[in-house]
């Protein structure tokens, strides 16, 4: 093992950047498709979350995660897991990343790309709905790429959208959902939520709407209305038609055809929006991207 590199948060973190993550993943998808496996199992409320990814010219990755929603309570992390990176050439063990700086980074990232090429550049409005671990790590991103945008937090729980705004100087707290979103030129939302949070009712002409929360089947964040009259775009089909609820559910009782689905990321050049379009994106977070962050990661690591 003493040959094997460890990449530990902080020292990993340190050497990143969020439009060169974005870089990565536009060029990870040029390479071969990946092939994945995913493996969920559960009891209730918990979760087990086994993911694999194999890409030709770039590795292999398996990535394990459980998400225990009791955690906190008892004083210990919702999520836990953790990352193996294998060469290409050989299939050796190549590095272990910390299992949550893939995941901040591949999460972030990943809705972090499609809002580079969905949402308005002029966008100057941000709403962040939940203010969870992941609402902190896409509000790092979006500044990466949205420098001079203003952003507002949501949280079914004030006290914790309060917390997080004392953490970021500028960060506005909302306590109207609904008047938040018909005010945001961005809203991006990750939470826990089975039941829809966003309505398609308050969506405006214009909007671009980044959805990461659901990751199960009986989960989703908008309703169908949302879906209906946006164009939807998703970062893999493998890994959200039939696996998530936010596409699952409407496809499954005809709100939606499978052609509502404009492009995924294996075709970037389909991401293309007209100014007054609502596009909303569905960030899947396949293993695909954990590996191409993983990668990212290690070359930085290797260019110290």
């Amino acid at each position: 093992m003493s040959g094997i590199p460890f990449i530990p948060f902080a020292e990993g973190e340190a050497l990143l950047d969020w439009i060169g993550l974005t870089d990565a993943l536009a060029a990870g998808h040029d390479l071969p498709k990946a092939e994945i496996g995913d493996t969920f199992l559960y009891r209730d409320p918990d979760t087990l979350l086994s993911r694999a990814a194999w890409i030709d010219g770039l590795g292999m990755a398996v990535k394990t995660a459980t998400v225990f929603p009791g955690n906190p309570g008892r004083g210990t992390p919702m999520i836990n897991g953790g990352v193996n990176l294998y060469a290409d050439g050989d299939g050796t063990l190549e590095a272990i990343v910390d299992f949550h700086l893939v995941t901040k980074w591949k999460t972030a990232g990943d809705s972090l790309l499609a809002a580079r090429r969905l949402a308005r550049p002029d966008s100057r409005r941000i709403l962040i709905v939940g203010a969870g671990t992941v609402g902190r790590s896409l509000h790092d991103a979006y500044t990466a790429a949205f420098p001079q945008a203003e952003f507002t937090v949501w949280n079914r729980t004030r006290a914790s959208a309060e917390a997080m705004a004392a953490e970021r100087p500028g960060l506005r707290v909302a306590d109207d959902l609904e008047a938040a979103v018909h005010e945001a030129d961005i809203i991006t939302s990750a939470t826990m939520s089975t039941e829809p949070l966003i309505r398609g009712a308050w969506l405006q002409p214009g909007q671009h709407i980044d959805l990461i929360g659901a990751y199960r089947p009986d989960m989703r964040e908008v309703d169908d209305a949302a879906i209906s009259k946006a164009r939807v775009f998703v970062d893999s089909y493998d890994t959200t038609i039939g696996h998530i609820g936010e596409i699952k559910i409407p496809l499954e009782a005809g709100t939606i055809t499978r052609d509502h689905l404009q492009a995924d990321y294996y075709d970037l050049a389909g991401f293309t929006r007209a100014p007054d379009d609502i596009t909303l994106f569905k960030n899947g977070g396949g293993a695909h991207l954990d590996l191409m962050t993983s990668r990212y990661i290690l070359d930085r690591w290797r260019t110290q």
